[in-house]
């Protein structure tokens, strides 16, 4: 297709703008005049597919794993979309943008601006927070600068700065005929004599020296001019303390405009003079002090600007912890292991043995003295008996003054042992974890400053919003705030994260909670008539919460928003208004739409693999019996984050799954108290170990433990699926032995795109070169030098069966297969990546164009082919049915049988029916998130959770 002439590129850029945008022609595939059309897409494996999307509906494109869904709906309407945004900026962008690659489209008509939710790695930096995430913590910031109160430590009363209007304020509210004196503190400055001072005055066109009596007596006016003729000796006496400069002296009446504007300046000269202090005398007794600085009770403070609360900017972060909100110190938790044991029981770890006990001996005798309960367990002290604990009383020594101690004997190798057994980040001592300098926690709004509300649960700060009063002024500056305030939080409740906390740590997350989050910044914003494609929006989600999800999908169709979800959830499905299904299989044998049209209609289609296990005529049958077990890894006493001290049971040589709805403990019990106090067991390095009492059972069964997650399968752009499962040397060796190799000289090494030799030199075996843009995402260009094939031209001279190095990376697993169907060793190797359900990724497909659920299958993919040969291996999966199609899921499923018959473990987090049902031993955790869940609801056999009626997981089951 020739490109577009410029009258036509006009009228698309035209379109992005309309509201309403009317698409003449093609009414095919369910079309409508009103339905953004595509017309004749190839992108990737698409086979010049026609279809349309109506507007202002919910629309779900679904079909199995590599059918051409993402490449319709992301590389192809979405990329259009960026396109023609493009095309509105300067030419400066244009320059680069030109030579981005168009999608290879006939056109599009009727596409509207256009927003994509992709399924992105979210950042994993400790700076980030659900409240920076969320954009929720920004309108905070904004909302403290613009009405927060500055509240005294020392006083309690609001620090205000006056100005010159307040004054004129407080003069003109006195009665009338008041006297009033407008005075200012008379001060000697450095290297200037009291006679000086006054003639610097007198030139400055003062004349009288006012002094105030302390002591009752009538305050006396002095001349300057009388002054400057006593001695010095004299003048010291005769100009004391209390002496003040006379401004201006008024008495009080119906003023005119004349008299207000005389006022004003002696009052701003007043403030110029007196360094921003001064003062009214009224009716020469009482005295009324204003001040332009920002202070009070000897205190100076900030005023509140946005950044004083960001704690990613050096002027608001707290100077100890730069913003972090902890700090390398004494690591409580590892002090005080177990909280339930009292200090008498020995609850303080360190204060143990012949010569430490003593500190144990000396706070127990002392405790009578300031009524400490030694005998009461740790977790039921109050607030200020713990800090007694820790700071002692008196002649009581603490927890920190046998640190000190230690500290001061480090000099010694038993001491530094000592201490380093008892280091780890712990929170800031200067913010209380807040993150923010003090001066920023003394601003407030309704009684609480910004670190507080960062604390508290989103759906109680939704109520202590919805209750906030603000003063007529303030509640019109913060109008516009507050509205995206409650519409975030509201979005955050609706998606079923009302349980989490603004101060809540990005990397503490689980899977799907980092999808909704992201969902909530991108939908917050409620935009109308604009195209919204998410990318698999229910993946990490609860049957439960998919619900919600769907209703909040709903509501910005309602707003006349285009939804375009590219899913495999059956619920979704069934609430959809159109659904476009994908097919028939993966790679070169998709690239079609099978079916479009309601949820009815692909039903009732014959040609659709996803009607037909929407109907019942195909299914991920259970197996008939479930496996027995004997050995078991038992975990006591859980109390990490939201888990309730529950003990579980995680049997071996089975598939065990852990499930209960998002924000219940799933990720917390396994991922930060089971799978690191493994590593450690096991003599591995591991992240911090969550609140437990011990781990028990065949611990010792385990060779190793793997923890196979979403993250991307390498760091490098060169990492690719094929190089990770180690089938690529096998490649490389083949075509080193080839004649023409042979003859060149050529061996493995020169077939590897991450060494020099063979690769091209100028884009370093990338394909691609990368330009940085300043104010977009940076723009991957094809390397020019080698058309985007990573290899020399001599390199690429040699071949196997007329293929390139380069065209077998660029083949598919599945064409891949056939291809090398005499070379056993490299088949074998790939063969996996076939089994897992990824015969459609491209074996040099870089790894960071993988999604998650597609990294999480390559590295299943490489432990399958390792065999048994590694010994027991404990399995641990963290949601392995993301981006899956049923038809997939079921290959999935005999991956894990497969790894179960060699002699492995499973355990897998995950919210998929067809996955629990299928599973041997089921751990539910729930019943609800956050504060409500952390509790063990069921464990034991798929079938007997479906008779637990608090179970929200049993439920889904039964239907």
């Amino acid at each position: 297709m020739e490109r577009l002439g410029k009258h036509q590129e006009c009228f698309n850029l035209l379109n992005i703008m309309a509201t309403k945008t009317k698409a003449a022609g093609s009414k095919s595939l369910n079309g409508t005049d009103d339905s953004i059309i595509v017309k004749g897409a190839r992108v990737h494996n698409l086979k010049d597919v026609t279809v349309a999307f109506p507007r202002n509906k919910l629309i779900v494109v679904t079909g199995v794993s590599g059918s051409g869904k993402s490449s319709l709906t992301i590389d192809t309407l979405f990329a259009e979309g960026q396109r023609r945004y493009a095309e509105s900026l300067s030419a400066y962008a244009r320059q680069f943008m030109a030579r981005m690659v168009k999608p290879d489209v006939d056109y599009i008509k009727g596409l509207c601006p256009a927003i994509a939710i992709e399924q992105k790695v979210i950042t994993r930096t400790p700076r980030s927070t659900v409240g920076s995430m969320t954009e929720i913590y920004d309108y905070l910031r904004l909302l403290y600068a613009r009405v927060g109160k500055t509240i005294s430590p020392i006083s309690g009363q609001e620090v205000k700065k006056d100005d010159v209007a307040d004054v004129l304020a407080a003069i003109t509210r006195l009665k009338a005929g008041s006297k009033v004196v407008i005075l200012v503190p008379f001060k000697q400055h450095a290297k200037r004599d009291l006679r000086e001072e006054l003639n610097i005055l007198m030139q400055k066109g003062f004349t009288r020296i006012y002094m105030r009596q302390a002591d009752g007596k009538e305050s006396q006016l002095l001349r300057i001019e009388e002054l400057l003729e006593l001695n010095d000796k004299q003048l010291k006496t005769q100009l004391s303390a209390q002496a003040m400069v006379l401004i201006d002296r008024v008495v009080t009446k119906a003023f005119d405009q004349d008299d207000l504007h005389r006022l004003s300046d002696s009052i701003g000269t007043a403030f110029y003079e007196g360094e921003g202090n001064i003062y009214l005398e009224v009716d020469g007794e009482n005295l009324h002090h204003f001040s332009n600085q920002f202070e009070l009770d000897g205190m100076q403070f900030e005023e509140p600007v946005p950044n004083l609360f960001s704690f990613n900017n050096p002027f608001g972060a707290c100077p100890t912890c730069e913003g972090f909100s902890q700090v390398l110190g004494i690591d409580a938790d590892l002090v005080i292991p177990d909280r339930r044991l009292s200090v008498y029981e020995g609850a303080v770890a360190p204060w143990k043995g012949e010569k430490l006990g003593w500190w144990k001996e000396q706070f127990i005798k002392g405790a009578a003295q300031f009524n400490f309960p030694v005998h009461k367990p740790i977790a039921e002290l109050s607030a200020a008996q713990y800090e007694q604990l820790w700071n002692g009383h008196g002649k009581v020594y603490g927890i920190h003054d046998f640190f000190k101690e230690v500290e001061q004997n480090l000099y010694k190798v038993q001491y530094r042992v000592l201490l380093s057994r008892y280091r780890g980040r712990t929170i800031c001592p200067d913010c209380k974890g807040y993150r923010l300098r003090k001066e920023a926690l003394y601003i407030k709004v309704g009684n609480h400053h910004i670190g507080e509300l960062c604390t508290w649960q989103v759906r109680d700060l939704k109520t202590w919003f919805n209750a906030l009063t603000l003063s007529a002024h303030d509640q019109q500056v913060a109008k516009r705030i507050l509205l995206e305030i409650h519409q975030r939080l509201q979005t955050l409740i609706d998606v079923g994260l009302g349980y989490l906390t603004l101060s809540r740590l990005a990397n503490s997350l689980s899977g799907g909670e980092s999808q909704r989050i992201q969902l909530t910044r991108s939908l917050g914003s409620n935009l109308t008539n604009s195209l919204y494609i998410l990318d698999e929006p229910s993946i990490g989600l609860h049957s439960r919460d998919t619900e919600r999800l769907i209703a909040v999908l709903k509501s910005l169709r309602n707003l006349g928003n285009t939804v375009v979800v590219v899913e495999h959830d059956e619920m979704m499905m069934r609430e959809a208004d159109h659904i476009i299904d994908m097919g028939p299989l993966a790679s070169h044998l998709g690239g079609e739409v099978v079916a479009a049209g309601n949820y009815a209609e692909l039903v009732a289609n014959p040609r659709s693999l996803t009607g037909k296990y929407l109907s019942g005529e195909y299914k991920i049958e259970p197996p008939k019996s479930v496996r027995k077990w004997q050995r078991y890894i038992r975990v006591e006493e859980a109390s990490q984050n939201n888990l309730k001290h529950i003990t579980v049971d995680f049997p071996l040589n089975l598939l065990c799954v852990v499930s209960g709805v998002s924000g219940s403990g799933k990720t917390t019990l396994v991922k930060q108290v089971l799978y690191p106090a493994l590593q450690k067991l096991k003599g591995e390095f591991a992240d911090k170990v969550g609140m437990h009492k011990m781990i028990s059972g065949d611990v010792d069964a385990i060779a190793q433990i793997e923890l196979v997650d979403q993250n991307p399968i390498g760091k490098s752009s060169r990492s690719n699926p094929v190089t990770y499962i180690k089938a690529y040397d096998h490649i490389r060796d083949l075509y080193a032995r080839q004649p023409l190799s042979k003859m060149r000289g050529f061996q493995a090494k020169h077939f590897s795109f991450n060494v020099d030799g063979g690769r091209c030199d100028t884009c370093k075996g990338e394909g691609e070169q990368v330009v940085e843009m300043q104010f977009l995402a940076d723009v991957h260009l094809t390397c020019e030098s080698c058309g985007g094939k990573r290899f020399k031209e001599e390199v690429l001279e040699v071949q196997y069966k007329g293929k390139s190095v380069y065209d077998v990376l660029d083949m598919s697993v599945d064409d891949a297969i056939i291809f090398f169907s005499e070379e056993k060793a490299i088949r074998q190797a790939i063969q996996p990546l076939q089994d897992v359900g990824l015969g459609y990724v491209k074996l040099g497909q870089s790894s960071d164009t993988l999604s998650g659920g597609e990294a999480q299958r390559v590295k299943l993919a490489s432990f399958l082919g390792k065999g048994k040969g590694i010994g027991h291996v404990l399995f641990i999966f963290d949601e392995p049915t993301t981006g899956l199609h049923f038809h997939d899921i079921k290959k999935l499923l005999a991956s894990f049988h497969a790894l179960i018959e060699q002699g492995h473990s499973l355990i897998v987090i995950e919210h998929n029916t067809d996955v629990i049902r299928s599973a041997d031993w089921v751990i539910d955790l729930g019943p609800e998130a956050g504060d409500a869940g952390g509790q063990l609801v069921y464990t034991g056999p798929p079938a007997g959770l479906k008779k637990v009626g608090e179970s929200h997981t049993g439920r889904f089951l039964m239907s």
